[in-house]
């Protein structure tokens, strides 16, 4: 077993324990931390974000330096633009794995849009970003 996988704790996150707050990167989402960096003394990161009904996106772009982040989309839908890959429309079970420092924004979203996201680490910069040209 590598150090990576060491010293991780047993947890659950039951969603009438750990409620949605507004406090995150985006003001026009709520976050739902799951106990994942806590858990793994913060190597990695997990939250359910939803929409906040009726606030759009900004349009930032912006990037992160992290190691790791995955998003899975478990209700409506989402559109994001990478730099290089254009806009994607991600719908209800859609997986997207951004590559680590990769340009993107989030380009508007549904009312009902629910994702996980998954990170390493868990706490990590985040860059505002020019428009990719």
């Amino acid at each position: 077993m590598t150090d990576l996988y060491k010293n991780q704790a047993f947890t659950v996150s039951n969603a009438d324990d750990s409620p949605f707050v507004g406090a995150g990167l985006r003001a026009f989402f709520e976050y739902r931390q799951l106990g994942i960096k806590e858990a793994t003394q913060g190597k990695f990161g997990a939250h359910v974000i939803r929409a906040v009904p009726g606030e759009e996106s900004s349009g930032a772009w912006h990037s992160h330096e992290l190691d790791f982040q995955m998003v899975y989309v478990t209700k409506g839908w989402v559109v994001f633009e990478y730099e290089g890959q254009g806009e994607h429309m991600l719908r209800e079970g859609a997986c997207v794995l951004q590559p680590p420092g990769i340009k993107h924004r989030e380009v508007r979203h549904s009312d009902d849009m629910e994702l996980i996201e998954i990170v390493s680490p868990a706490v990590f910069e985040t860059k505002d970003e020019d428009a990719p040209q």
